[in-house]
């Protein structure tokens, strides 16, 4: 696994603004789901990709079929796809967004191929993190155990 330092990390989630999830589920058990939904209730703009559910509205943005229906800029490109399936999406992201600052690959999403592209253009890669569990952990979020459960118990 990649080493990232929690300065970078901060660094990438204090910077951005604008988020493209790509690959974003409408069912709220999945990780897809909930990942968007916190960091559009974090203060990032969320746009959802994913053409299966293209023209639903999730979060209060319409869902996008793919990057190229996004007209606004965006700072960072959140994957949550297979690993082979990487490198058209960040080439597409690239092409679209001249302003990206940042490729994001969830956990368990890695292609050297797709982030040595990013970093030609000088766009930053974090891979195989979730961008939820870096905000909590670096920002002083994270509770019992390690999980943000939301529960403050009076016996702490």
């Amino acid at each position: 696994m990649q080493e990232y330092s929690d300065e970078f990390l901060k660094q990438v989630l204090t910077r951005t603004k604008v988020i493209a999830v790509v690959g974003v589920s409408l069912n709220p058990v999945r990780p897809s789901y909930y990942v968007a939904r916190y960091l559009g209730l974090k203060g990032y703009r969320v746009i959802p990709v994913n053409p299966g559910h293209a023209g639903a509205t999730l979060f209060g943005e319409t869902v996008r079929g793919s990057l190229g229906e996004i007209e606004e800029p965006v700072d960072m490109l959140d994957i949550f796809r297979r690993s082979e399936a990487v490198p058209p999406i960040v080439e597409e992201a690239l092409n679209v967004f001249p302003h990206l600052k940042t490729v994001w690959m969830q956990i368990g999403v890695e292609n050297a191929e797709a982030a040595a592209m990013a970093r030609a253009r000088g766009v930053d890669v974090v891979q195989n993190r979730c961008p939820k569990i870096e905000y909590q952990r670096l920002f002083g979020e994270l509770r019992m155990g390690g999980f943000a459960t939301g529960i403050i118990s009076s016996k702490l």
